[in-house]
Formats: C-alpha cells, sequence, structure tokens
C-alpha cells in the first residue's frame, strides 16, 4: 500500500491520512438536524439550528479544502478517481431515495388519504366517523382546516408566473453547464469560465426569485408549512429542493474558482463532472416539483 501524501502511483493503493474531518461532520448533522427539528416543533427558540449550520459550513470549507489540495499535488491515482465516481454515483441514489419519499408522501396523500377520508371509492363511512363533511378536493388545508388566513383559506401559486420562469432558469442552466463540460474537455478555458459563471448565477437567481416566491405565500396567499397536508407536502418539497439548488451553485462558484486558478486539465476533471451530474440531478427533480405540485 502507498503511504498517506505519497505520490499517486497506478500500481499502488492510496491510503487515505487520519483526518479530524468525518466526526466533526456528524456532530455538525446531528446539531443541524435538531435543531430543525426543534424549530418545527417550537420546542424551544428556532435559530439554535444556527451554530450546527456554521459548524458545517467549517467542515465543507475544511474537508474540501484539504482534498482538493492533495488532488493538486498528484497524490490520487486512477483507483481513488474511481473511488470517487462510485461514491458521487451512491450520494445521488440517496437523493434519488430522498426526494422519493416526499414525492411518496405526496401521490399518497392526494391519490389516497384525501379521498379515503371523503368516502370515494370505498363501502366506509370514513367522512362521518372521522370528519363529518370533509371535502375530498385538492389541495386542502385539512383535514381539520389548520394553517392558512383566519378562516382557514389559502391560494395555491400558480404555474404560469415564477415556476414557470424558474423552470426555464434552470433548464437554461443544465444547457450551460453542459457547454462548460464540452469546453473544458476541449482546452477552451475562456469558453468553460464564461458558461460555468452562467451556470450558478442562474442557480442564485432561481433561489432569489423561489424566496419572493416564498415571501408571496406567507404574507399573500395564506400558504404555509401549518396549512395542512399541502402546505407541508409543497414547502418540504420545493423548501429542500431550493436548498439543493444553493448547495449546488455554491458548489460550481467554487468549481469556477479552481478553473480561474487553473486546475482541472481535459482529461481529469472529476470534480467538475460530479457537480455537473449533481446540477443536471436537481434539474430532473425540479421538473418534477412543477409538474407534480404546481402544474397538476
Amino acid at each position: 500500500m502507498s503511504q498517506p501524501h505519497a505520490p499517486a502511483d497506478s500500481s499502488k493503493y492510496y491510503l487515505p491520512h487520519g483526518t479530524p474531518w468525518p466526526i466533526i461532520g456528524s456532530v455538525a448533522l446531528f446539531t443541524t438536524m435538531l435543531g430543525v427539528a426543534a424549530w418545527l416543533n417550537d420546542w424551544f427558540a428556532g435559530y439554535v439550528f444556527l451554530p450546527g449550520a456554521a459548524l458545517l459550513a467549517v467542515v465543507f470549507f475544511g474537508w474540501f479544502s484539504t482534498v482538493i489540495g492533495e488532488n493538486q499535488h498528484h497524490i490520487y491515482n486512477l483507483q481513488v478517481d474511481r473511488s470517487f465516481r462510485m461514491g458521487m454515483m451512491w450520494f445521488i441514489f440517496s437523493e434519488v431515495m430522498f426526494f422519493g419519499a416526499f414525492f411518496g408522501a405526496l401521490f399518497y396523500a392526494r391519490l389516497l388519504s384525501v379521498p379515503w377520508l371523503g368516502a370515494v371509492g370505498v363501502k366506509v363511512f370514513t367522512n362521518y366517523v372521522l370528519w363529518p363533511g370533509f371535502e375530498p378536493t385538492w389541495p386542502t388545508n385539512g383535514p381539520a382546516h389548520v394553517g392558512g388566513h383566519a378562516d382557514g383559506s389559502f391560494s395555491t401559486i400558480p404555474a404560469i408566473g415564477i415556476p414557470l420562469l424558474n423552470t426555464a432558469i434552470l433548464l437554461t442552466s443544465g444547457l450551460t453547464v453542459t457547454i462548460a463540460h464540452h469546453a473544458l474537455r476541449a482546452g477552451q478555458r475562456g469558453r468553460l469560465a464564461v458558461f460555468l459563471a452562467a451556470t450558478f448565477l442562474l442557480g442564485f437567481t432561481f433561489v432569489g426569485l423561489q424566496a419572493h416566491e416564498y415571501g408571496e405565500a406567507y404574507k399573500e396567499l395564506g400558504l404555509r408549512l401549518s396549512t395542512g397536508i399541502y402546505g407541508s407536502t409543497f414547502f418540504m418539497l420545493t423548501g429542500f429542493h431550493g436548498l439543493h439548488v444553493t448547495i449546488g451553485a455554491i458548489m460550481l462558484l467554487v468549481i469556477w474558482l479552481r478553473v480561474l486558478n487553473g486546475h482541472f486539465t481535459p482529461r481529469r476533471h472529476f470534480a467538475f463532472e460530479a457537480v455537473a451530474w449533481y446540477w443536471h440531478f436537481v434539474d430532473v427533480v425540479w421538473l418534477g416539483l412543477f409538474i407534480f405540485v404546481y402544474w397538476l
């Protein structure tokens, strides 16, 4: 086996050196999730998740700085490159399962639970036993008419508007990152920098428009996280997707800064490819959100 920090040799297996980042990252994730759970359940002040989020940012900066430094010193061989690719593939698979759970909750509520509570298609009087007079319509803020305005009413966000504009933005960003990838493989670094910058700028624009949409939903439409099953599924799906877009745009910005510093070659640029894979995944998830959350 090769020694830690030894020059890359394709005939030897790379042995990672000791690092504290995994345990620090675990503490950061636990603290962040505990804070978010406390905020959602009003256990105590909602800002308690901020220390965890700050520590997580430190982990990202420190750990990725270490990996980038090792890569630039040519420590990694092709076997490490393959392991990185497999790790990214499994990570994206876990993300597919993550969003699959939320889409499953949406479909279950919309296609099974709500009709069942309204006694649609079944021979039992569930609407009389559980919620008399419940109307099995979608979207719904029930059963129990919680959230929204004082009378429980709310309005949905129309698909023709910011959601459609954001769809165009993300699809365009998928095109620009693909052009940037082809430019990198062709050795056209100027073209690469321009289209990569366009990609992360489009990503941040998407996040800004979604933040504006959220403000309008809360202030004017009465649509909130507490607005029944529709509000909870809407904000969990779109909110987590917005978080992924934010993280992806930050990663693209880091890759762009690395490009400006002369990193990557036409043959060795896995970090760029990994972020591009992630960005295309984000695009695909948004198409599902636009169709099943906003449009249908």
